[in-house]
């Protein structure tokens, strides 16, 4: 049994550098002077997030006539796995790397990598420590975050318990969100914050730690999620523990399981994003430093706040059920 499981896992680990040694053999095909793109995401998971912004990374690369490979690992915990595979992407030396980082620090290396390599960097979604990147595309996140405090904050009691659930620690995403939702609930008197608890990104995970959270704490009023799986994993465990209405729940992101806590009223708002923007940004940016065009070094997407009362106008449906080929 465990020789089987030592093998499977072998197997997922080889699958995202099988493909980005795909991609190298099919480059080798194109025409010369076609410009090549390597995107690293965080993960190629089922995270509605990323499979709106790689959507946009392709919509982009056929607009722009350019060859993208998208390389990731399955989760977003799987920093080392991303290391890995910018390092091989170094290696391919394309005409430029598109990057959302998976940690704040850990990704440094590969950025001094990719500057020694002479090759064009662009950061996505994440950021990392230091001036690395000719642009950063990304969602105000610290803004995002006060946004979610700001909702949270308006459906509280004068004296308040509250609990973060974050997803992976030491990404710029988590740090700055959290940044943002504790500047403001942390000048709102009365409110305690009675911490930040981190679901590695797994939805189960933050049903776990909400569940065990809400036994222990019955005077806890109210939990932010700072990604969509620590939003329905939050979710889930408040409708379980028949706390909905009592236990306010505030989220980020979208997908059909967080519009289904928003018609049952177990989430009473999320702070959308908009990943296709920045996926497309991202790719049109690097073609913009590949031709030596002039770029901005920080562009900034907008975040959206959709409750029940707001969620079924046009606008808002298209952030909610954004169209993604299969």
């Amino acid at each position: 049994m465990k020789s089987y499981l030592r093998m499977r896992y072998m197997v997922l680990l080889l699958i995202p550098l099988l493909i980005l040694g795909y991609a190298v053999y099919q480059w080798s095909k194109e025409e010369p002077g076609t410009k090549k793109i390597i995107v690293g995401v965080k993960a190629l998971d089922e995270i509605e997030f990323w499979r709106v912004l790689i959507e946009g990374v392709n919509t982009a690369s056929r607009e722009f006539g350019v060859d993208v490979s998208v390389v990731g690992p399955s989760q977003e915990i799987e920093v080392d796995l991303q290391i890995q595979l910018l390092e091989e992407a170094v290696k391919q030396k394309p005409d430029a790397i598109v990057m959302a980082a998976g940690d704040y620090n850990r990704l440094v290396p590969v950025a001094e990598s990719i500057r020694k390599a002479g090759i064009p960097l662009i950061m996505i979604d994440s950021a990392i420590n230091g001036d690395y990147a000719q642009s950063l595309i990304a969602t105000d996140n610290v803004n995002a975050g006060q946004k979610a405090g700001k909702e949270l904050s308006s459906l509280l009691p004068a004296h308040a318990k509250v609990a973060i659930v974050s997803f992976v620690q030491g990404t710029s995403t988590q740090i700055e969100r959290e940044q943002g939702v504790r500047s403001i609930l942390e000048q709102r008197s009365g409110t305690e914050i009675v911490g930040t608890y981190y679901s590695e990104g797994k939805e189960e995970r933050a049903y776990e730690i909400t569940k065990k959270l809400l036994l222990e704490r019955p005077d806890l009023n109210g939990v932010i999620g700072l990604n969509e799986p620590s939003t329905v994993g939050a979710g889930r465990a408040i409708r379980e523990l028949g706390m909905v209405g009592k236990v306010k729940l505030v989220g980020f992101d979208s997908s059909v399981k967080e519009v289904k806590l928003l018609e049952e009223g177990v989430l009473q708002s999320t702070i959308v994003q908009k990943p296709f923007n920045i996926g497309y940004l991202g790719i049109k940016t690097a073609v913009s430093v590949i031709e030596g065009d002039k770029i901005s070094q920080n562009i900034y997407t907008d975040s959206v706040i959709i409750n029940k009362d707001n969620m079924y106008t046009e606008e808002n449906q298209k952030l909610l059920f954004p169209f993604v080929e299969e």
